[in-house]
Formats: C-alpha cells, structure tokens, sequence
C-alpha cells in the first residue's frame, strides 16, 4: 500500500490555518515594540487589540477578559496559583478527567487537593461534587474541563456553574478542547476564569489565553512591565496574537455539521470491521469532532506504529505525556478496565478533515485487522 499523509489527531494540535498564516507574515514585518508610543509601537498595539477582540467574539468574552498567555497550560497554571493566592483558597478540587496541567498546578500550591471522580459514562460526578462544596472549610477553587480532550464527552458546566455560582467559591474551566467547537459565552456564565488555547484550533503553537473575571484579578505570576492589565509581564507575541485573531474569526465559522458527518462515518465503519469495539462516552453527549475507541486485543501501541507505517497519524489520548504511550488516567477514572484501556485510540477531525481522510483511515485498519487475524490464525 502506498503511503499516504493522513493527519488525525486535531486535538493534540491542529495544522496551521491559511488566514493564521497570513496574518503571521503579516505580523513579522513590523518592527519595534508594542508598548512603545511612537507609530511603530501603535501599529503593533493596533495588531495586539485586534486579535484579542477576534479572540474574545469566538468564547462570548469582552476583550478586556482576554488575557493572552504562552499557553492553556501556562493560563491554567496562572489561574490555580494564582487564584488559590488571591481568594485565599484553603482547598484546591480538580476532576479527575482533568488534562495534567491542572492537578500538577493544584501540587505546586501546596493546598489539599480533591480529585473529582468521573462517572462511567465520562461526566464529572456532580454528586460528589456537591458533598465537595457542602463539606467545604474555607474558600474553594474548583477546576474542571468542559470538554474532555481525550473521549470528547461534554461536562455539564451550566449544571456546574449552578452549583459552584452561587457559594463564595472559585471556579476555573478548562474549555481548551470546547472553545472554537461549542458555543461558548464567558461574558454572561458563571466561571471566574477560563483557559483556551490557539494550537487546538489552527492557530501556531506557543499562544494561549486566560478569560478573566473582572474580580478575578489574579496574582501576578510575571509582574514585570505591567503587559496583559499587569497580569503577564514581558513584551507580547504580537505576531502569535495576530495568528491565534485570525485562526479564532476562521475557526468562527467551521461546519460543525460536516465533522459531526466525519465522526458518525467513522464509527459506522469501526461497529462494521470490529462489532466488539468500544466507544468509550458513548452515552454521554459528545462534542462532534473525536472518536475515542478501543478494539479488544489490539493494544494502542501496536496499533499507532502501524498506522504511522500506512501514513496515517492518531494517538491514544492526551499528547502531553513526553512522547510516551501510556494508560490513559481519563479512562481509568471512568473505570474501564486496564487491559481494555492499552487498547484506546483517539481518531480527532479538524477543520481541513476531510471525508477521504476517515476512509483512509478505516482502510488501514482493516488490514490491519486482517494481518492481526492471520498471525493468531498461524499461531
């Protein structure tokens, strides 16, 4: 089989958009510094406002909640620490679905940490975050994700804002993976703070944000020249800003329908090559662009080498794990088994996702799946 180029794994990181691009190079002809007054320093300003305000129409913020940051992790980090300091939080809860940025942040605080746990369809236990929030001693930072970076499963974050609203507690939603793909409202919700990212949606890698209520002033991790309302000090990255504007406005206008299509086509054609195959959140509402899978007996790390082999690129989960093919801590939670879990693949679709692509894809995993059969076939 010839070797193709099939990129599938969106939620890791998106390929660069054509208008991020443009407005990249774009970007890089300026010269000077942002905050300087002369007319160099105004026309990257200018640049600056401009992509925080496409930035801000796509999560339903007010450009003066958007903070950018080098990263969701760095926002996220920024949000915990730095929450945790400024509302004298006494305990930190992270959902146990959480991408590990966020409980390594809730570590380095030195506070009690909560994890919690997940249902098995892939919700966040609201039960038990209520008894978290009843049971409470002192100011609480709860950090939960809206959309799950590895099964897709949607939290219920209006049902969670509810809870956590209206107590004197803190919360941060990590809405990475929903923002661009869900209809997000910051402006108008109940989180105090919210972490988004510009890789996941086709802008470069290296750019983030933090949306921010304005009693939400967190701590200054960076003081240093007072940039981003004195939040993040050092000169910005005008030009990954103008990148992650452009990608926002773009990503603005996605068919959300068309890679809903991508993703039912690809599990019709998982249920025929392997009608043992579990699709894990499948009784939960998911957002319209992953497939989190697992066929029994074919484990995770054979089965990406051998698509990496046909040209075809997918993961088994989270990226941000050194490189490493390890058990997912998402599926655990759920309370799949281990031996099912060294099985899971993450089929992620995107805004250049095409039609092709998820046939590709099943094409080689049949053969696969027939070389797989045949080798135990011998045995």
């Amino acid at each position: 089989m010839a070797r193709q180029n099939v990129y599938l794994d969106h939620n890791a990181a998106s390929p660069l958009r054509p208008e991020a691009r443009t407005a990249l190079l774009a970007a890089l002809d300026f010269t000077g510094n942002p905050s300087s007054v002369h007319a160099h320093g105004r026309a990257l300003r200018d640049t600056i406002e401009t992509g925080r305000r496409q930035v801000a129409r796509l999560a339903g913020a007010e450009p003066r909640q958007v903070v950018f940051t080098g990263s969701a992790t760095e926002a996220i980090t920024q949000a915990i620490v730095g929450g945790a300091k400024m509302f004298a939080a006494s305990t930190i809860a992270v959902s146990a679905g959480d991408h590990v940025a966020a409980p390594q942040a809730a570590n380095a605080t030195g506070l009690p940490v909560i994890s919690i746990g997940l249902l098995p369809d892939g919700r966040i236990d609201l039960d038990q975050l209520a008894t978290i929030l009843a049971e409470a001693e002192g100011n609480l930072l709860v950090c939960v994700h809206w959309v799950n970076n590895e099964t897709g499963v949607v939290q219920p974050i209006g049902r969670i804002s509810a809870m956590v609203g209206p107590t004197r507690h803190t919360l941060l939603v990590d809405a990475v993976q929903a923002f661009g793909k869900l209809p997000l409202d910051f402006a108008a919700s109940a989180p105090d703070m919210m972490a988004i990212s510009g890789h996941k949606i086709g802008a470069p890698s290296g750019i983030g944000g933090l949306l921010v209520k304005g009693h939400a002033d967190t701590v200054r991790l960076i003081p240093g020249g007072g940039q981003e309302q004195g939040r993040r000090g050092g000169t910005e990255a005008f030009a990954l800003i103008a990148a992650f504007g452009a990608a926002a406005e773009a990503a603005g206008n996605d068919d959300r329908t068309r890679l809903q299509g991508l993703v039912d086509a690809l599990e019709a054609g998982l249920k025929t090559l392997a009608p043992d195959v579990v699709i894990f959140g499948a009784e939960a509402e998911r957002v319209g662009s992953v497939v989190n899978f697992a066929i029994p007996g074919l484990k995770s790390a054979t089965a990406m080498m051998a698509l990496d082999l046909q040209g075809v690129s997918v993961s088994s989960g989270s990226a941000c794990s050194s490189g490493k093919v390890s058990v997912s801590h998402v599926l655990l939670a759920m309370g799949v088994a281990p031996e099912l879990a060294e099985c899971a693949l993450r089929v992620s679709f995107g805004w250049n996702s095409t039609e092709e692509d998820a046939t590709a894809f099943l094409s080689a995993l049949e053969t696969i799946l027939a070389r797989q059969k045949r080798s135990g076939q011998a045995a």
